[in-house]
């Protein structure tokens, strides 16, 4: 079964991608951003390979996303879990990769992003999350992965 994790920066995507799969126990592939376009030389190749795996049941992609713009050639068969966090905590996140100093930039950028995802179509929405083993479990049961 494919899944696609997706929300804005620092929502806890990646973290709950790398638990997911070690959970799991089976040969889940953790597919992050636009990674799948090293399946193949050509860029369009690769997208149109990658969208072939994600329509395959079978596969077992994990595939993680920051873009909406991603979603769109996802397959309706994919489950898809929407990650949403307040706008605080993803500029405090988000602030660390910077080493504690948020240029006002990128603060600004993450604030007008706040939302952007709130109207996609979702089969399960996960807020703010402070224990990775229980959104794991949720993910795992309500996805019935």
């Amino acid at each position: 079964m494919n899944i696609v994790l997706f929300g804005e920066n620092c929502t806890g995507k990646s973290t709950i991608a790398k638990a997911l799969k070690a959970h799991l126990d089976t040969e889940y592939k953790v597919v992050t951003g636009k990674d799948y376009l090293k399946w193949a030389k050509n860029p369009s190749v690769a997208k149109t390979e990658f969208i072939k795996h994600l329509k395959d049941a079978r596969s077992n992609i994990i595939f993680v996303t920051a873009e909406k713009d991603d979603l769109s050639f996802v397959p309706s068969s994919v489950k898809r879990v929407l990650f949403k966090a307040p706008i605080d905590t993803k500029i405090e996140r988000f602030s660390k990769r910077f080493n504690g100093h948020l240029p006002e930039p990128v603060a600004a950028m993450l604030k007008r992003k706040d939302g952007m995802f709130d109207a996609e179509t979702h089969d399960l929405e996960i807020t703010d999350y402070h224990d990775k083993a229980c959104v794991v479990n949720i993910i795992t049961s309500e996805i019935a992965l």
